[in-house]
């Protein structure tokens, strides 16, 4: 449903690239996720590739100025709620309280779908996103590891009033992808089917044993905050919504 609206919406040709990204190939494999799946005991992943980084403010910034339908001063209400880019100086202008290396922030799923499609690409899966977020510079699976997790933890204390850091600002990981911890939280192309319940009313539901599709969180899991915290928040947006800790990278499918 939301692709069918973002299609309707979009008036781009995608026939060029805003900016060079750096992409890296993931072999993918078996995957036990963190979600439990109705069919499936373990994921297989295919092969993909995804942005090394998340996607920065001079980066959107091409975007917007390449196709102005996604200014802030021009962009439909129903694709992008009212703080969209807010935090920018003006509708092509970045300024202070965003620096051209920062991750973008304030971007709805929408604006950040349509960024991906303009570059042949997409939005990733949250099973390809937690694939390569689970793990550590030396290991594809490091999240038996409890130092491993306390170090992510560490992001979730620090207040998140302080200023975001530019990209890159952490080591490559095993597949050389960068920032999927401790920047921002991450658009994910299927976030709206995270913790679904039979009746879309009841998301805000404290009942979470009526999951159909994407399933609910497994029981193996529970002891990881950082996959709880990241599944919740993602869970309760709408796709127009936007927050002032929440970018995007995207993913390209690969033969």
């Amino acid at each position: 449903m939301l692709r069918s609206i973002l299609s309707l919406t979009l008036a781009l040709s995608c026939a060029g690239v805003c900016a060079e990204e750096i992409w890296k190939s993931v072999r993918g494999g078996q995957f036990l996720s963190a979600i439990k799946y109705e069919d499936v005991d373990k994921l297989t992943i295919a092969p993909f590739a995804l942005q090394a980084r998340p996607v920065t403010n001079s980066e959107f910034l091409e975007f917007v100025t390449r196709y102005p339908q996604w200014r802030r001063d021009k962009v439909a209400s129903v694709l992008a709620e009212s703080r969209y880019l807010s935090h920018w100086a003006g509708p092509l202008e970045l300024g202070g309280q965003a620096r051209p290396s920062q991750p973008v922030v304030q971007v709805s799923w929408f604006a950040a779908a349509a960024y991906c499609e303009a570059q042949q690409a997409r939005l990733p899966t949250w099973s390809e996103w937690e694939f390569v977020a689970a793990s550590d510079e030396s290991r594809n699976d490091a999240r038996a590891d409890p130092r491993w997790r306390e170090r992510i933890l560490e992001w979730y204390s620090k207040p998140s009033s302080e200023p975001l850091g530019n990209v890159g600002g952490t080591p490559p990981n095993f597949h050389g992808v960068q920032d999927l911890h401790g920047l921002v939280w991450e658009w994910t192309e299927d976030f709206s089917a995270l913790l679904m319940t039979s009746d879309n009313r009841g998301r805000g539901d404290p009942d979470q044993s009526k999951f159909c599709g994407a399933g609910s969180l497994s029981t193996r899991d529970l002891d990881n905050y950082a996959v709880l915290m990241r599944v919740a928040m993602l869970s309760s947006l709408d796709a127009e919504d936007t927050t002032a800790n929440l970018g995007f990278r995207c993913a390209r499918d690969l033969p």
